[in-house]
């Protein structure tokens, strides 16, 4: 019988030592993400021998994160099968790639019907790319940074914990400007962040800080995700100030990407304007997804 928990800090060590073996470069499978974006999914967390399981929802509307870790995955497949049959439904298996799409129909083949979630692919990048913006497509981005650079009196710093409540003020700042709580998504964006800057410690993870005349105008937070990729959780900057969205992720990269050949910036969730600021980036793939049901 599969138990669920109430995802908490202290699962991060054991769960993060479970998605080492899958190494996965979904945004899904890092712990950072399960454990911020928990209260808007209502998602509860579990173990199984060496894998790591992830159930979303309510009563009869769960939704089951593809397993992650290593063992007998027709087993564990069963077994979520079982638990989702125990609250009258039929299993429903999330953040499915073609990877583990082929590997799911090949353990059960016919079994499960699968549909693309294209709000939540992935945009992927070079790592080199985003760090030396390069080539012609990426020129624009170049302009803003050169307007930045001639026009501010700017610096770059880490974000160390010491810094938590300088960049919390900031964000209530940005959510005031930008009106987040009448956006739905935004609202629900913010709620995460605010739950990754309080826990800013336990989770490990890593940030930027961008400044004019000695006032925060961005920040960033990212993390290392799988043995070639990085993710990038949160960016967030005063649009007043031209260039200081490129200027930070720009900045982030060159410090926290050198050796791996990827950053993942996440999906759009659907939202057009997200989605034309990650495609002027010009991802080098995007990281399909599929929601996997069974007939």
């Amino acid at each position: 019988m599969l138990e669920f928990k109430v995802i908490e800090t202290d699962d991060k060590a054991w769960a993060d030592s479970l998605l080492k073996f899958s190494d996965f470069r979904g945004a899904e499978y890092c712990f950072t993400n399960l454990f911020i974006w928990d209260g808007i999914y209502k998602s509860k967390i579990g173990r199984y021998k060496d894998f790591l399981l992830l159930r979303t929802g309510e009563e009869n509307d769960y939704h089951y994160l593809y397993p992650a870790g290593r063992g007998d995955k027709r087993e564990i497949i069963e077994l979520l099968m079982e638990d989702s049959q125990k609250w009258g439904q039929k299993l429903s298996l999330i953040s499915l790639t073609n990877e583990t799409r082929a590997e799911l129909e090949g353990l059960f083949p016919g079994k499960f019907e699968f549909t693309p979630a294209e709000n939540s692919f992935d945009y992927v990048y070079e790592s080199e790319k985003m760090i030396t913006l390069s080539g012609k497509k990426l020129q624009p981005k170049r302009n803003h940074i050169n307007y930045f650079l001639n026009n501010y009196n700017w610096s770059y710093e880490d974000f160390t914990p010491d810094k938590i409540d300088e960049v919390t003020s900031f964000n209530l700042e940005w959510c005031k400007i930008t009106d987040c709580r009448q956006h739905e998504t935004l609202m629900w964006e913010s709620c995460a962040v605010e739950k990754c800057l309080s826990h800013f410690q336990e989770l490990g993870v890593k940030g930027g800080i961008l400044r004019v005349d000695d006032k925060i105008v961005a920040y960033t937070v990212g993390e290392v995700i799988n043995s070639d990729t990085i993710i990038v959780h949160i960016e967030k900057a005063f649009s007043e100030y031209r260039g200081a969205y490129p200027m930070i992720n720009k900045e982030f990269a060159s410090r926290i990407a050198p050796g791996y050949k990827f950053i993942n910036r996440e999906d759009d969730i659907g939202d057009e304007g997200l989605r034309k600021a990650k495609e002027s980036y010009y991802p080098a793939f995007m990281l399909e997804k599929f929601h996997a049901k069974l007939f």
